[in-house]
């Protein structure tokens, strides 16, 4: 498939096809199965990581899996094909954010883990979908307003955090899990090592579409390799049906609580800036004009899928970066390539022993794997603070102070679990909700509200995604006179929020 794509590339007959054309169906399938690869991993690695910290069985597990990559079909499909005034209408794929891992890992600890604490995390999904669908009809200068609160100095000190938190998370895993009894087993960091190592190689010798794919091509090699040594269990593939249905509320009615409620709604202020620098990025790749009216029905899809994710047993849903690399790289602009990819999502969704396949990757492979995103977060986090003049004390101080915020329930527990009102731990015991409101709240005291530009805000929004695909799909040094998809990206700020309906 990597070959047939790359030859279509090289005849450059991909970029004869608009964003709006309907492709023949054997390119519809071998493109978006093509996003589907490139996705997959990040997909499936939020729902496992939450799953495996709130210590559910590996039939939950599964089941989480299949709910997660059904309803991100869904929201795909919604994105790309739209309703009415809901979905982008371009070639942007929806996926579980990881900004909500460690949060949804705080409210579920904090409500008593397993199956209780996802009821707690549903209610609060729910709860933000809504609110996000329902912020995206407000007029103009309301999202105008809120989008100057995340400035570059803001949004490249969230996702820097963002990494600094997750990766301990991996670095458990490639330990073989907290609460496991080979927990600390040097074998596990040989898997976790070897799994790094591998996908490293591929991401620097490879070819751009098997560096796209070098996250998932690292969970099948470690895993392989685990199997034949013994260390990975497929016993629980057998057991699993063929076919399964996702269902509405299938781990019971959620609940609402308040303070996790309110941490979603942090989540979801975050992931509103992720898509609507992805949404700019994928109209000057596919050279479609982007309006406020289209960046307000990206948010609509994204606030739709949030809320049908908590329904259908999942997680706040974004539209994923590393699909942007791909288009990119690929220069298929077609929107119904993201629709098949959709289609194949739902069938993959409705698999139990697909998922079961996956829920059986070791635990040092799951972490070594991890460990490479996650540090790719922080990096990212990183690059977009490079853009910003740390010279000047204020945005030092801004940075310096959030990573210390961040770091605070990581490295003193204890002052969460003892001696806070449980309620408000599972709120506060995040080192995302921290970081990112030390940050916001910094900002707006040292530098006020930025600059009306939610455009430039977006750009920055677009370089702090982590996105496997990304680094390779754009290897050329930047044109220094702009396209006329790229100049009209400054005109586009003065609109870039969602129109008065």
């Amino acid at each position: 498939m990597a070959r047939v794509a790359a030859r279509l590339s090289a005849s450059g007959e991909q970029s004869t096809h608009p964003v709006d054309e309907v492709l023949p169906l054997p390119k519809l399938a071998l493109y978006g199965f093509q996003h589907v690869l490139a996705f997959y991993a990040g997909a499936v690695i939020v729902p496992i990581i939450v799953g495996g910290a709130l210590g559910l069985s590996t039939e939950q597990l599964v089941y989480l899996i299949n709910a997660d990559l059904f309803t991100c079909g869904i929201a795909s499909i919604l994105q790309a094909w739209g309703i009415g005034r809901i979905g982008a209408r371009l070639p942007l794929i929806q996926g579980v954010t990881f900004t909500a891992v460690s949060p949804m890992i705080a409210i579920g600890l904090g409500a008593g883990g397993g199956t209780a604490g996802l009821l707690v995390i549903y209610g609060a999904v729910i709860t933000a979908g809504i609110a996000t669908f329902a912020f995206a009809w407000l007029p103009a200068r309301a999202f105008r307003t809120i989008m100057r609160i995340f400035p570059p100095v803001v949004t490249g000190t969230v996702i820097t955090v963002l990494g600094i938190v997750l990766i301990p998370v991996a670095l458990n895993d490639a330990a073989g899990g907290l609460g496991s009894p080979d927990f600390g087993d040097p074998k596990n960091f040989a898997y976790a090592g070897g799994t790094m190592l591998f996908i490293l190689v591929l991401m620097k010798t490879g070819r751009p579409f098997l560096s796209s794919i070098a996250i998932l091509l690292g969970l099948v090699g470690g895993t392989a390799v685990a199997f034949l040594l013994g260390d990975a269990k497929f016993g629980g593939v057998g057991n699993a049906d063929w076919v399964g249905v996702t269902t509405p509320f299938h781990y019971g009615a959620p609940k609402f609580e308040w303070f996790p409620i309110l941490l979603m709604l942090i989540v979801m202020l975050i992931t509103m800036v992720e898509t609507t620098g992805d949404t700019y990025a994928v109209g000057d790749i596919v050279g479609k004009e982007v309006d406020s009216e289209t960046v307000a029905r990206a948010l609509r899809a994204d606030g739709a899928a949030t809320a049908l994710g908590g329904v259908l047993n999942s997680f706040p849903y974004v539209a994923f970066a590393e699909n942007v690399g791909l288009v990119r790289m690929t220069k298929v602009k077609s929107r119904f390539v993201v629709v098949a990819a959709g289609v194949f999502m739902i069938v993959l969704g409705l698999l139990p022993k697909a998922a079961a396949i996956v829920a059986a990757v070791p635990h040092g492979v799951l972490g070594g794997a991890a460990t490479v995103m996650f540090g790719m977060v922080a990096l990212a986090g990183i690059q977009t603070l490079a853009k910003v003049d740390l010279k000047e004390e204020k945005n030092a101080l801004v940075v310096g102070v959030s990573l210390a915020f961040a770091l605070l329930p990581a490295t003193v527990p204890v002052f969460f679990k003892e001696h806070l009102d449980p309620d408000l731990s599972s709120l506060l015991n995040s080192g995302v909700t921290l970081g990112a409101t030390a940050a916001i709240v910094l900002n707006l005291i040292f530098n006020g509200l930025g600059e009306d530009d939610p455009h430039a805000v977006a750009e920055a929004a677009v370089a702090a995604v982590p996105a496997q695909a990304e680094a390779p799909a754009d290897p050329a040094p930047a044109d220094p006179e702009k396209s006329g998809a790229e100049k009209s990206g400054a005109a586009k700020a003065a609109d870039g929020a969602p129109a008065t309906p």
